[in-house]
């Protein structure tokens, strides 16, 4: 076999590629795909170059190496030259309009979202990749910005509708002119395969990142989990967790992981006694400026004494006091905001905003002392003197038999503000944090402010892999077993004096994947605060999960009041869109919500469908349990569809937040079946002349939607291609509670959606059975929201004599299926059982939950 980093040859078994002249020509200024001019006025000093053409070596396996070759005539590279080297280029790739685009643009330093136009001049700041529909040749082409040597690149809004591409280095001392290779551009037929041909070219040539296709996920992708966040913020200690995984234990949806966000590390600021925690900390923003000095757990945590919590007389805890405490600490945030203000508007007495501020923090003390008498004030008399996080976890495990995994969160850079020097072994240095122009664009953020505000203690790049292990390999040994990796891009500010932000990334990705590795099964790690084309190429060999949204806001941090309800319609469109890239190289993870908030039933349709882990911050005592057993098995785990969630073809284009027409679906599928989210998110969205998410109060109504059967990009999983050829579906919408009957041909379902609402489409193909005029079609669990999922296997059973439907069933409650004609008999584990069928073809059947047949029903119609 011919070596693979031979590109005038390719391996055994692949047929030359098409010539990419018939794709691709630069000429005169114009740059046409498959002979249609797609950019003009393209500056004399960019060039083009196919893929083949560039393309080296790889150590991606021979299947994926195979694949891109057999298309690497569809792709190839931008790139452009420049008479004096800088550490920050600008330069046009030239310009389009009338032409109608998605791209992907970040809106923070962490976080991407959707945005659509007809010009290169309605481009956003910072757009990691633009996504061409071009009818004329039925045919899709995206442009993605790169890594090139030691710059990233992005794409900004250029004057008369020119693209411009910003290439940097994050340094002043690592300066370049010329790019053969900052742009990949790729045409296709399909808008879902050219992002799987795009990214598998992309991991091909750079090899400095591997596909989700190549990877493990994390063992919690198909549990339920409760995540601390919301529930306490940074006030969260031993006694609350272990209150709160009781609380859904007794309410009957058992969580199988826990995370244990922000709060518990220990940290101090610069000017605090270097081997204490800092006290009292409650709201997120107040420990940015923090640095580790440790690496173990906080005090609150190391005096956990083991045991304290499994005695007859356990520690107590007041589920009001996490709410008592973040209000009060809102208070003095508001008070400071006042403060603040005085001083900009020119006030000089201010003793009666301090004092005021010195009054409410002398309250917050009070509480938190109440609180650590509590704390104190669990069972001594058990056998067990070990403390800490390792009695803490291992009391856990003993008490709650199936929580299988404990994460822990911590940030990149160790805490928000680094790891303080001269308290580890670490060498650690404060780097004062300079922003790229192309930040300038986004949005004002808190954690921007306060990171700038103190620096990053950051720990010399080689050591990255000594930081992270020494952390994690304590973790491990304290029974956490994975971590949340938070405020990852973080880096790209701190990077002058390390090479620049690629180089000073490879170090820490490289020290990250190896302790991941060898600390937590290779898998065990969440990604976020990461939505950057820096972390997907560079960060991701090893790490295969990760958000793909913002933060759930619970209400709107710039007070709008209906904030509470809009955005949570941004969060859905955030996760929908980024999972189309982000996608194809980790497990998009929807992030958490709390179920009694006034849109949690919204947010849990959306987490029913989305293929990824189901988890919520729920505050102790607050929680909907009515909602969480439509989305949650009692043994915690879920009915989790096949793959992750995308927008439907007929969104890609269109603006599902403000356009006062749209509506978002999304779309993915079951073992048996697939599956379509319809979702009401109009009423807010990015305003490129305000810069930030605001609401828009007039979109905020019901709309019509059109669904059918061929929203389902059925051709992109092989097991769900045959579902597409059914003559006839059974369509079940799971709050309508309606059966309906349709064909390929058949009109559009019509229904109206209000605002922050939903419907779930499950289409399911009928099976007509021999010539017995039997069609069947098994639809689910309806008291779920994804019904289809709950279907482990079907199997058919045809013969002269009888017809005999098998189907197995996870889950407790109305089992449904379609029949045309009523069964002779039912069958539940063996046994005969009554169900009831209608003239419709409603059949149901009541399912119990058998715990030690791991809530399996075996289901069989005789006909």
């Amino acid at each position: 076999m011919v070596p693979p980093n031979d590109p005038s040859s390719l391996p055994l078994g692949i047929c030359k590629p098409e010539s990419p002249d018939k794709y691709f020509e630069l000429l005169d200024g114009k740059f046409s795909v498959r002979g249609f001019p797609l950019l003009s006025e393209v500056p004399s000093n960019v060039v083009f170059a196919p893929f083949l053409s560039v393309y080296k070596s790889s150590d991606a396996p021979l299947a994926l190496l195979q694949s891109v070759q057999a298309l690497s005539h569809k792709g190839g590279f931008f790139g452009f030259h420049k008479d004096a080297p800088s550490d920050r280029l600008m330069n046009s790739i030239g310009k389009f309009t009338g032409r109608e685009f998605l791209s992907i643009f970040r809106f923070k330093t962490w976080w991407c979202t959707m945005w659509m136009g007809s010009s290169g001049s309605d481009l956003q700041m910072e757009t990691q990749w633009v996504l061409f529909n071009v009818p004329e040749i039925r045919s899709y082409v995206i442009i993605i910005p790169v890594i090139d040597g030691r710059f990233r690149s992005a794409f900004h809004p250029g004057t008369d509708g020119h693209v411009m591409i910003c290439a940097e280095s994050g340094s002043t001392k690592v300066t370049a002119s010329s790019f053969d290779a900052i742009a990949y551009v790729h045409v296709s037929e399909n808008p879902y395969n050219i992002m799987k041909e795009a990214y598998s070219a992309l991991r091909v040539h750079l090899n400095t990142f591997k596909l989700l296709e190549e990877k493990t996920v994390p063992s919690l992708v198909d549990k339920f989990g409760w995540c601390t966040w919301d529930a306490f913020y940074l006030a969260v200690e031993p006694a609350g967790v272990w209150h709160g995984v009781n609380d859904f234990v007794e309410g009957g949806v058992s969580p199988r992981f826990l995370i244990i966000d922000d709060g518990w590390q220990s940290i101090n600021t610069d000017d605090e006694n270097p081997n204490e925690d800092a006290k009292n900390l409650v709201l997120g923003g107040t420990q940015m400026t923090s640095r580790l000095h440790r690496l173990d757990e906080c005090d609150k945590f190391r005096k956990y004494k083991g045991g304290s919590m499994l005695g007859p007389n356990p520690t107590s805890f007041d589920p009001k006091k996490p709410k008592m405490l973040i209000l009060k600490a809102i208070e003095i945030e508001h008070a400071e905001n006042d403060r603040d203000k005085a001083i900009q508007s020119g006030v000089t007495d201010l003793s009666p905003f301090e004092t005021k501020i010195q009054k409410l923090k002398q309250e917050l003390d009070v509480v938190f002392v109440g609180e650590e008498k509590s704390v104190s004030s669990g069972s001594r008399s058990c056998k067990a003197e070990s403390y800490g996080m390792k009695a803490f976890t291992r009391d856990l495990r003993t008490k709650f038999k199936g929580l299988d995994d404990i994460y822990v969160w911590h940030a990149l850079c160790g805490a928000w503000g680094g790891v303080r020097p001269g308290c580890t072994n670490l060498n650690s240095k404060i780097i004062s944090c300079k922003l790229s122009p192309g930040l300038d664009g986004t949005m004002a953020d808190l954690a921007v402010v306060k990171i700038v505000e103190g620096g990053v203690g950051l720990v010399h790049p080689d050591q990255a892999g000594d930081f992270y292990d020494s952390m994690h390999s304590y973790l491990a040994d304290v029974g956490i077993t994975g971590v949340k990796v938070d405020v990852i891009h973080s880096l790209e500010y701190v990077s002058e004096d390390y090479g620049g932000r690629v180089e000073l990334a490879k170090g820490y990705y490289k020290g990250l994947s190896d302790s991941l590795s060898k600390n937590f099964k290779g898998s065990g790690l969440i990604s976020s605060m990461q939505q950057c084309n820096d972390f997907f190429f560079l960060g991701t060999k090893q790490i295969s999960m990760g958000r793909v949204g913002d933060d759930f806001w619970f209400q709107d941090p710039n007070g709008d009041p209906m904030g509470v309800y809009w955005l949570q319609g941004v969060h859905m469109i955030h996760c929908a869109y980024n999972s189309m890239w982000m996608g194809q190289i980790i497990q998009p993870d929807w992030d958490m919500f709390q179920s009694d908030h006034p849109s949690a039933k919204f947010h849990g349709g959306s987490r029913a469908i989305c293929g990824g882990p189901v988890y919520v911050s729920d505050s102790v005592g607050g929680h909907d349990f009515d909602l969480l057993k439509k989305l949650v098995y009692p043994d915690g785990t879920i009915p989790k569809c096949q793959d992750f969630a995308l927008p439907t073809r007929d969104c890609l284009f269109r603006n599902p937040l403000f356009d006062k027409k749209t509506i978002l679906k999304i779309w993915n599928f079951n073992k048996y079946g697939g599956v379509i989210g319809a979702f009401n998110c109009q009423g807010a969205g990015w305003d490129p002349k305000e810069q930030r998410i605001k609401g828009y109060s007039e979109c905020y109504k019901p709309l019509p939607v059109s669904v059918q059967a061929t929203d389902i990009e059925w051709d992109q999983k092989k097991e769900a291609a045959q579902m597409s050829e059914a003559d006839e579906f059974i369509v079940y919408l799971n709050q309508a509670e309606e059966l309906l009957l349709v064909s390929p041909e058949s009109e559009a379902i019509q229904i109206t959606i209000q605002p922050s609402t939903f419907e779930i489409f499950s289409f399911v193909p009928i099976k007509k059975l021999g010539g017995t005029g039997i069609s069947f079609a098994p639809v689910g669990l309806a008291n779920m929201f994804n019904s289809g999922g709950t279907i482990q296997e079907v199997e058919y059973f045809d013969s002269e004599a009888e017809t005999c439907v098998k189907i197995e069933v996870k889950g407790g409650g109305s089992f449904l299926s379609y029949s045309n004609a009523s069964p002779k008999k039912g069958f539940l584990n063996g046994a005969q059982a009554a169900f009831e069928w209608l003239d419709n073809g409603k059949l149901a059947l009541n399912l119990p939950w058998t715990e030690t047949a791991g809530g399996v029903s075996n289901v069989a119609f005789l006909f």
